[in-house]
Parts: structure tokens; sequence; C-alpha cells
């Protein structure tokens, strides 16, 4: 990758031939900033990268500077034996050495038109080089972050520019045109970068600063947050609605259970209902025995054998109570005249009555028949 460093010219001067000779300070080590669509990172708005003092006073590298042409201003392409004689204005000595974090290097200018330009004021220097840009992130001696070093650095030309960026300090700069690469400069501002006017922005608790664009991603995804809470908190109170309907519901189903539950005889509760219904029909029938017991509740035998006895006038207009008092004013008449024919049935058993008592049988049997189907369903249920 081509790369080009810039460097103030100081302490010029002329020889008797009309050359002008100077000692310049041309690169340095440290960390440089690059725009990442040049190094091959789009992604990356600005790229760090090291050069590490190994490399830039590397003696290949050192001794690659020694006997390069000069340009004025940076050549389209490398400086070559076939365009040397219409791009070279001058060249560098051999005599390259450290200076401090700087590489130091004398050079001789040739070319009159440059020596005017130069005594006029273009007086930048930006030498021109390769390198290998290892992506290697790291952190230097120093402490500071980088995202690649640059490596095998190698020297192709220096060129005289019309103005540097960083000033009197040597560093890679923009006078690279087509040559190579150019470093965002952190002093001045980069022509090819606009400048960013950042902002700060609350962001849970903590000010944090940035453009424009990051600040609007910002609060676009704070509200998309927002929303999401808003709604998990409605999504909640629609499950614990929807839980309390349930709960509800279970309890309603519960109590018809429990209450179905208390519908369900037993079978002792059962015999005595069967026996009462049994006695009741007998008692019936030992009174008025044409009565008809059957598809009738208790209290409407008990009315039936009083309207068989007593008449229609007996039960008109009164209550259950009255007609259950008067049917068993008429059963304890009965016991009284003779014997009691209840207790006769019960002694001498259902199968010995007579053919005329065989209806209390029928309805004994189709009463039991009756409540065990209805237990039976209400079991089911």
């Amino acid at each position: 990758m081509k790369f080009t460093d810039l460097a103030p010219i100081a302490g010029t001067r002329r020889t008797a031939d009309g050359y002008l000779v100077a000692d310049v300070r041309t690169a340095r080590t440290g960390i440089q900033l690059y725009a990442g669509h040049e190094v091959g990172k789009p992604e990356m708005a600005t790229v760090k990268v090291y050069r590490p003092e190994d490399q830039v006073f590397d003696k290949a590298s050192l001794g690659s500077y020694a006997h390069k042409p000069v340009t004025s201003d940076h050549p389209d392409e490398a400086v070559t034996a076939d365009n040397w004689k219409a791009l070279s204005v001058g060249q560098i000595g051999d005599e390259v050495a450290r200076d401090g974090e700087f590489v130091r290097i004398p050079l001789i200018v040739m070319d009159g038109a440059t020596i005017g330009e130069i005594e006029g004021g273009k007086r930048e220097l930006s030498a021109g080089y390769t390198c290998d840009l290892a992506w290697e992130p790291g952190t230097t001696p120093a402490g500071e972050k980088y995202d690649a070093i640059q490596k095998d650095i190698r020297i192709n030309h220096v060129a005289i520019v019309q103005r540097g960026r960083a000033g009197s300090e040597a560093r890679i700069g923009d006078g690279a045109g087509k040559w190579g690469v150019s470093p965002v400069n952190t002093q001045i501002a980069d022509e090819r970068i606009p400048k960013m006017d950042l902002r700060k922005i609350l962001v849970d608790g903590l000010t944090v600063e940035t453009t424009d664009q990051g600040a609007q991603a910002i609060t676009k995804l704070q509200k998309d947050l927002e929303s999401s809470a808003a709604k998990f908190v409605d999504a909640e109170k629609a499950h614990q609605t929807a839980l309390v309907a349930k709960d509800a519901e279970l309890a309603k189903k519960d109590a018809e259970i429990d209450a179905l539950k208390g519908k369900i005889l037993s079978d002792a509760d059962l015999d005595k209902r069967v026996q009462a219904r049994a006695d009741l029909i007998t008692k019936a029938h030992a009174i008025a025995k044409d009565v008809k017991t059957e598809g009738l509740s208790d209290a409407a035998i008990r009315k039936a054998v009083v309207v068989a006895m007593l008449g229609d006038a007996a039960v008109a207009g009164k209550s259950e109570a009255y007609i259950d008092a008067r049917f068993d004013m008429l059963v304890e008449d009965a016991s009284k005249n003779g014997a009691d024919p209840f207790r006769t049935v019960v002694q001498q058993g259902l199968s010995q009555v007579s053919d005329a008592d065989k209806v209390v049988t029928d309805a004994y049997s189709q009463m039991v028949a009756d409540m065990k189907a209805g237990k039976t369903s209400a079991a089911a249920n």
C-alpha cells in the first residue's frame, strides 16, 4: 500500500552552483489516523495505524531513503527509471539518521523553478513510500490503542508540496494526490472528511457525546424500548385479566361439581329414601287402596290419599303442611280402627299382600328403579 509523509523544509542553504541544500525531518514514529475507506475498511470512520520504532528505524527502511528522487508535488505514479528524468527535481543524500522520534535526511533541489517556489513559500515535504499494513490490533508502549501496524516501509520519493497540515511536525500528510493514502490530521480539518458536530444525549442516566445521526439513532432506540416496555405492561395486564377470568371459571365449575356431589346420595341414604317411599306407598294403599301413586311425588301421594278419603274440598286452598297433617291423621285413624295394615304388611312381607295390593309392590319396584337410575345419572354428571 502506498503512503505519504509530510515535513517542513527548514535550514536551507544555496550552493555556489545555485542548488538548494537542506537537512530535514521527514517521518516519525507513533499512531496516525486514516480514513477507513482509504485503507480497505469502509465500515470504519477512521483507522489508527501504528508506526513502531523497530519499523520506522529499521535498517532496510532507513536505507531506502538514500539517493531517492525529490519531486515537485507527488506524481500520479511511483518514480522509476522510466520516468525519473521527467519527474525528479533533486535527490536525497545517503546520511539518513534517527533524530528522536523522527527520521532526518539530507536533500538537494537542483531545479531552478522548484527552488524559486520553495523560496516563495512552498516549503513542506511529503514522503511517498510503500509498506505492508498488518491488521493486528494492539496497544503501544505508551498505552495508545491501534488497529493496524505499518511494516516493511520502503521510500519511493520525497515530494515538495505547498502546505502540510502538521506545520513543523513530521507526519503522513495530505499532499498524496494520486500517489497514496493520506492520514486524518487531528489538529487541522481534513477536507476529505467533513467535520462532525457533536451533541450530548442522556442514555440510561449517562451523558454521551455523539453526532446528530447517532443521537437520532439513540433516540429512536429509546422510543422503541419505551414502546416495547408499554406493550409488555399491556400484555402482562391482559395476562393477569385472563388468569382472573380463568380462576373465576374454575371456581364456578368447582361450585357446580360440589353441588352435583351434594345431590348424589350414598348407598345408605338411598336405602333410607327407598324405605321411606315404600312406607308412604304402603300407608297410602292401606288407607285408599285404589289411589294411584306411580309418577307422583311424596307430597302428591299424600294429597291424592286425602282427596280420595275426604274429597277435593278438604285440600282446596290448603298448604302442603296442612295436607301432610291431614294425611297423618288418616294414618292414625286407620291404625285405631283395627289392626294396623301398615304394620301387618311390614311383618308379613310384601310378597304376601293381596292381589288388590299388588300395585303397592309394583310401585315400590318402580320407585327403586327410578331412584337407582337417578343416582347413576347424577354420578355420571
